[in-house]
């Protein structure tokens, strides 16, 4: 496979950005080599500078449900770019989304746009403590909630992959209220509200973790979080940005059967656009400025063209319901091929991650236990092959709604001829 283009862009971006990148996943650190520039995506390809062809499962982490350059949205976002770019003002489709993601999602009974999972949970978060008055909250090893300063506590996603373990730059003072529970461990959040009693004004989870590598809840956890939260008088705030729309068009909360007091989203919101949401109970979201004393505010938050793209998306979801039971028997084949090439297979709906580690991933510390160096092998054995997956053994793998049968087939067959070397 010949990289010289990517390579050349590579050195050059080295000149201007930190390693080259925009985002530290994207510079392939963890599995040894360079990373591609792509120049085009279509359908369920993404196509490189050097003019490679792959069968992309990365699907810009996530947005990309209906897979690349979807038709309807590409003609959504054309139309709106004909009104102009942002206006820095109200304007009808905000509403329309809104009223749209709150029919899906009824749990947000009032929602704010804004323009990214990052800043939709660090706006939920100051909400959850001004309305409980309370300045505690309780995140899990493992989970990724976006780059704010109080939430880079043993995170997952980039963080994980370039054992990050913190973030430099980040004042004791910000993550002191920030304490950390165990994902799946029922004890450990009982000891934190144990230990601190009246003080925690929210729980944060990703109902589905997605950043230490696809980890589902176990049975009877969400429910656990949604109990202990009531008793205590604290918020549970489910972070929804990868599972938004993609388990269900009513989210994980709909996947699972257990409702949270406050959901952000991201990723499919913006059908590929930068924007997100964060919302809940009414009486939460009316602390927010105007209306109330939580500050948050943003000149491009409901951008018009992201939010035309998003309409666009959401309405092709809600019309198409069947997409959901489609991608979960693409993804079903995807993962029974890695177990039959020996791989611990984590899965829910078209989300799913193969781990290299020799017991099954159930939380941060499972996770850890991955051969690395196995995965790279794995992503370079599928890149020259003309697949395209997460360039971190951490992340998650995403099957759209245009992986044809065909490409599935060809996917699952090279998955199960993956032999490591080591």
């Amino acid at each position: 496979m010949n990289t010289d283009k990517s390579e050349k862009l590579y050195t050059k971006a080295l000149k201007f950005m930190p390693g080259g990148v925009n985002s530290p996943v994207r510079a392939f650190k963890n599995v040894g080599r360079t990373p591609l520039f792509i120049e085009k995506a279509e359908g369920d390809k993404i196509y490189d500078a050097d003019g490679n062809q792959f069968i992309d499962y990365v699907c810009s982490w996530g947005p990309n449900i209906l897979g690349h350059a979807n038709p309807a949205v590409i003609e959504a976002v054309k139309k709106s770019c004909d009104s102009g770019l942002t206006f820095g003002a109200c304007h009808k489709g905000e509403i329309e989304l809104a009223e749209l993601i709150q029919k899906h999602i009824p749990s947000m009974e009032m929602l704010r746009l804004v323009n990214s999972g990052t800043e939709a949970v660090m706006s939920a978060v100051r909400a959850a403590r001004g309305f409980t008055h309370r300045d505690k909250i309780i995140k899990f090893e493992g989970c990724y909630h976006g780059h704010s300063d109080g939430l880079l506590v043993k995170g997952g996603s980039g963080l994980l992959t370039n054992s990050i373990p913190d973030s430099a730059g980040v004042p004791k003072g910000y993550t002191e209220t920030t304490l950390l529970a165990k994902y799946n461990n029922r004890q450990s959040v009982e000891e934190l509200f144990e230990n601190n009693r009246g003080e925690i004004a929210c729980v944060l989870v990703e109902p589905c973790a997605a950043n230490m590598g696809v980890v589902p809840p176990e049975e009877g956890f969400l429910q656990f979080l949604r109990d202990i939260t009531k008793e205590n008088g604290a918020l549970l705030i489910f972070d929804e940005v990868i599972t938004g729309f993609r388990l269900s068009l009513g989210g994980a909360q709909q996947y699972y059967g257990v409702t949270p007091d406050m959901t952000t989203l991201g990723k499919i919101v913006g059908g590929g656009m930068p924007l997100a949401a964060y919302g809940g109970k009414r009486e939460v979201m009316e602390c927010v400025a105007p209306l109330g004393s939580v500050y948050q505010a943003g000149t491009l938050s409901g951008n018009p063209v992201a939010v035309a793209a998003g309409l666009a998306m959401l309405r092709e979801l809600e019309s198409s319901p069947e997409i959901y039971d489609e991608l979960d028997r693409k993804s079903a084949k995807i993962e029974s091929a890695m177990k039959k090439a020996g791989m611990n297979v984590n899965r829910a709906g078209s989300l799913l991650t193969a781990f290299f580690t020799d017991a099954a991933v159930k939380d941060y510390d499972s996770a850890k236990t991955a051969d690395t160096k196995r995965y790279a092998e794995y992503f370079s054995y599928l890149l020259e092959n003309g697949i395209y997956t997460a360039p971190s053994q951490f992340e998650a793998m995403f099957v759209s709604a245009a992986h044809s049968d065909e490409d599935i087939e060809k996917t699952c067959e090279t998955i199960m001829n993956f032999k490591f070397s080591g």
